[in-house]
């Protein structure tokens, strides 16, 4: 029998993860089937459970790679952007978008306040996306773009806040086509203000 390559596996892999992104931005993660999962990934349950041991695996897998999508997008670009991209995706329906992870933000944001095992499962997750907001701020300070009245540390846990606050807007249905203003002055405020002489 001849031997699967790599390159398939991953194709499989990403096949899976982007089906199963949909069917839990659709469903959530109790109506998330494994009947919808195999409809949204166009394979059978053997193929979806030979790359991810269950749909908790599965669903675990998907998060990290979106906040590893997301750390990725913060890294060169920053926290707000992340949140461009939320509010772009937002508005407009359909398509692949660089933002499609709200789904498995929201759905995230909902287990960890009801699943204590989730919380700790993906607590170690988690930090990837602190360490790279903290290490982009660190390097705007060291270029003189960033205010220096204020912890790096402090900075990054404001960002997070408003981010959380973000997803959190964007749950409820909200109007989002108004906030670009919003992420203006969020950006502002981390900013380092450069004095002019009268």
């Amino acid at each position: 029998m001849p031997r699967v390559s790599q390159d398939h596996l991953d194709a499989r892999r990403r096949q899976i993860l982007d089906g199963a992104r949909s069917c839990f931005a659709r469903f959530g993660y109790e109506g998330a089937t494994v009947r919808r999962l195999e409809e949204a990934t166009a394979l059978s349950r053997g193929a979806i459970f030979h790359h991810f041991r269950d749909k908790e695996s599965l669903f675990l897998a998907l998060a990290e790679d979106d906040a590893h999508r997301m750390a990725q997008v913060v890294a060169e670009q920053g926290l707000v952007q992340v949140m461009r991209e939320l509010l772009k995706h937002e508005s407009h329906d359909g398509g692949e978008h660089p933002a499609d992870w709200l789904g498995t933000r929201l759905e995230v944001s909902r287990r960890l306040r009801t699943d204590p095992d989730f919380r700790s499962r993906w607590a170690e997750r988690s930090e990837a996306l602190t360490a790279a907001t903290r290490a982009r701020l660190q390097r705007q300070r060291e270029a003189g773009n960033l205010r220096d009245d204020v912890d790096v540390d402090v900075l990054t846990g404001f960002l997070e806040l408003v981010l959380e606050g973000l997803v959190s807007h964007l749950a409820m249905g909200l109007p989002a086509d108004d906030l670009d203003p919003v992420l203006d002055l969020v950006e502002e405020t981390v900013r380092r203000h450069r004095r002019t002489l009268p």
